[in-house]
């Protein structure tokens, strides 16, 4: 089967390769691309809890943090590869509620490193103070790949899929994916039930045989 990893391609390497290892033919064809934003430095120091949800988050905030918080949370395990330490918690469900469940209340002070944009479950629910680091645009080739299925890993790739005029279905990473895919008419076949490489893997496996 020939399949498309849409990820930004910084990000998509593994799962390419993971994919191909299967026996898949495996296309990057990228939808979007990640622009950091936001301070040159970010000052830790006072912080009980720095939170990062996502691999690129992670890295832009090893990039340009100043100082040393008390502990660190990082939804996933290929976030938490990205720190600069390992992470004092990484929840067993890889969402903002899943970390929500798992941090000991109350958490004192709170800083939340991610997308412009990100949900702001963990913003309102502790009070934390929120930096964007960088944004994800949407990009439209003029020639997508025809492809078996597509892999979807965000909404702003699920937006942009949708603007193409291509029709194969899709596996999607989460449930903010899937919806938004559902809602612009894509055919979605599985979404990954854990948030990562992993679930991806899995839900890919669920509805396509291997060769």
């Amino acid at each position: 089967m020939r399949i498309a990893v849409t990820r930004a391609r910084e990000d998509a390497r593994e799962l390419a390769a993971r994919l191909a290892d299967l026996g898949h033919e495996v296309v990057v064809a990228p939808l979007v691309e990640i622009e950091p934003i936001g301070p040159d430095e970010v000052d830790v120091s006072g912080y009980d809890w720095v939170i990062v949800t996502s691999r690129n988050g992670a890295r832009q905030l090893a990039r340009r943090m100043r100082g040393s918080p008390a502990r660190i949370a990082a939804i996933g395990a290929g976030t938490a590869e990205e720190l600069p330490r390992p992470p004092d918690l990484v929840p067993a469900v890889s969402t903002q509620d899943g970390l929500l469940a798992e941090l000991a209340r109350p958490a004192g002070r709170v800083l939340f490193a991610g997308a412009e944009g990100a949900r702001r479950l963990l913003v309102d629910e502790l009070h934390a103070d929120f930096v964007p680091l960088y944004r994800t645009k949407e990009l439209h080739p003029a020639d997508f790949p025809q492809v078996d299925l597509v892999v979807l890993a965000s909404a702003s790739a699920a937006r942009a899929y949708a603007a193409l005029d291509a029709s194969a279905p899709a596996v999607c990473i989460g449930p903010r994916t899937t919806t938004e895919a559902a809602r612009l008419g894509i055919d979605v076949r599985a979404e990954a039930e854990t948030h990562d490489v992993n679930g991806v893997m899995e839900a890919v496996r669920r509805i396509v045989p291997a060769p």
